[in-house]
């Protein structure tokens, strides 16, 4: 009985921040009213307090989904393409660039200083060590999979390198985001292998 309980809790628990999460990308984190986020969600506005605590709470789960859901994809995209390294990594590398042109949250997390407000931007910039961290995990797990015999320490600069030039990348674009990809995953690539061979 319990079960059913708590998956309807989450499921409004998932509305609210939707709804949060809908207003912020549309008017931005100063413009979301627990008030109007609860009329959105089909809620009393002393739901959203007790579910949340506060506008900050609020903040603090719109920014930890986020994070969770752009790595999860992150990770799909790797995986997506078997064996083939390149592939995966190129299409991880273009999901993390578009992802970032195409939505602002995400671009706020990564950077830590554009598109948030004064006020949500500090629960982005906590998350944003988070995100380049599990992203380099995943991106680290998954080299490892496919380059068992690599040194391990070899390939976890390799993998935080990689994350961190595609963040320099979303900062400061300089060509289509295909182009971009493409470049960077073979870059990544060379690193990965480099991190198989024998130092002299």
């Amino acid at each position: 009985m319990g079960e059913p309980r708590d998956s309807a809790r989450q499921r409004m628990r998932d509305a609210i921040v939707d709804a949060a999460r809908a207003r912020t990308v549309a008017a931005g984190w100063d413009a979301v009213r627990m008030g109007g986020v609860a009329t959105v969600a089909g809620v009393s506005r002393q739901t959203v307090y007790n579910e949340f605590g506060s506008k900050a709470g609020l903040a603090e789960a719109l920014a930890r989904r986020e994070v969770d859901r752009f790595v999860a994809e992150v990770r799909g995209a790797l995986d997506a393409h078997g064996d083939d390294v390149r592939a995966g990594a190129y299409a991880a590398i273009r999901h993390t660039l578009a992802s970032a042109a195409d939505n602002p949250l995400v671009k706020a997390i990564l950077t830590s200083a554009r598109g948030g407000s004064d006020e949500l931007l500090p629960y982005l910039t906590t998350r944003a060590e988070l995100v380049l961290t599990e992203s380099s995990d995943a991106l680290l797990e998954w080299a490892g999979r496919h380059l068992p015999d690599a040194d391990p320490a070899a390939l976890a600069f390799a993998a935080d390198t990689v994350v961190r030039l595609v963040v320099s990348h979303i900062v400061l674009p300089q060509a289509p985001v295909d182009d971009t990809a493409e470049a960077l995953a073979g870059l990544a690539v060379h690193l990965f292998l480099s991190a198989t061979r024998p130092t002299p």
